[in-house]
């Protein structure tokens, strides 16, 4: 990880290497937080944007609301703080973390009348997958039950879920991890959503299908119909995802990845389709401030 000068942390800036917090928070011994993965692009003018932010502060305060959360600041002062971090840090291109945690008072298995820390960083990071493709293995590990956990916000503890799936694939040599639901249907990779193409239609998982409503995967659905792509939510077996043309991941962090092999078998031919390839480049196109019908999906920071 690239530092950077400064943490927005509990109403202030403090160098990278101070925020610190308590050893008994809540949040750290039981998973008690929530967070959002945000990314800021430089556009083709040379300026920097925020790609929906609108939709990520909105979701956080949503998260945030599942765990009885009582939010320090409202969703406009979350915008702000975020977009005044990134000026405060100089970065023309950014990964961004806003992370609320219930902090130090008491331990125990409730989560009430507890102080909550607020904080947000920003860093340059690149491709999260780290190459144009990837090679994924199904995992044994199964996704969270929807009876057992909120999938829908992205909440700290639940993604221990997320992180054996994808050691367990790392650890076998391959790049990423899919996971199944509980039915053994397809459900999204530890960190991405997922979507095939068949006969240049697009086929997703449905929300039900305990999956994050994935404010990326929100996006290229809106592209690919844009595009003329027909999109359709659906149950994904794991034969149909073996036998797809394409399949590709979507998230912030892996913005749009194909996937290459599963489960050593090679998807489609074995590289970048040309529903993927189009998809990723309007994704880009967009998100570059070259799209003027999404400009209201852009924030910009230096004005």
């Amino acid at each position: 990880m690239e530092k950077s000068e400064y943490i927005w942390f509990n109403g202030k800036f403090v160098p990278w290497d101070e925020a610190k917090t308590h050893v008994l928070d809540h949040g750290l011994h039981y998973g008690t937080g929530v967070f959002e993965g945000i990314r800021a692009y430089k556009t083709h003018d040379g300026n920097t944007a925020v790609f929906r932010l609108e939709e990520h502060v909105e979701r956080l305060v949503k998260s945030a609301k599942a765990l009885r959360m009582s939010f320090p600041y409202s969703r406009e002062e979350i915008k702000g703080i975020i977009v005044e971090t990134i000026r405060k840090n100089r970065l023309e291109e950014c990964y961004i973390r806003p992370l609320a945690w219930y902090g130090y008072r008491e331990l125990g298995l409730r989560a009430r009348d507890l102080p909550v820390n607020f904080m947000v960083a920003v860093w340059k990071w690149g491709k999260y997958l780290g190459k144009e493709g990837v090679r994924a293995k199904i995992s044994t590990w199964v996704r969270n039950s929807p009876n057992s956990f909120p999938n829908e916000a992205k909440i700290c503890g639940g993604y221990v879920n997320a992180i054996f799936a994808s050691e367990e694939a790392r650890n076998a040599g391959y790049d990423e991890a899919i996971m199944l639901d509980l039915r053994g249907f397809i459900a999204e990779g530890p960190g991405e959503n997922l979507f095939i193409v068949e006969k240049e239609r697009l086929l997703t998982p449905p929300l039900y299908v305990s999956i994050l409503p994935g404010i990326t995967r929100d996006a290229v659905i809106i592209l690919a119909q844009d595009l003329g792509y027909g999109v359709m939510e659906t149950d994904i077996t794991r034969g149909r995802l073996y036998n797809a043309d394409e399949a590709f991941f979507t998230g912030t962090a892996a913005e749009v990845t194909p996937i290459y092999e599963v489960d050593d078998r090679k998807i489609g031919e074995g590289k970048t389709g040309p529903v993927t390839k189009r998809i990723q480049e309007e994704f880009l196109a967009v998100t570059g401030g070259k799209r003027e019908k999404y400009g209201q999906w852009l924030t910009y920071i230096y004005k």
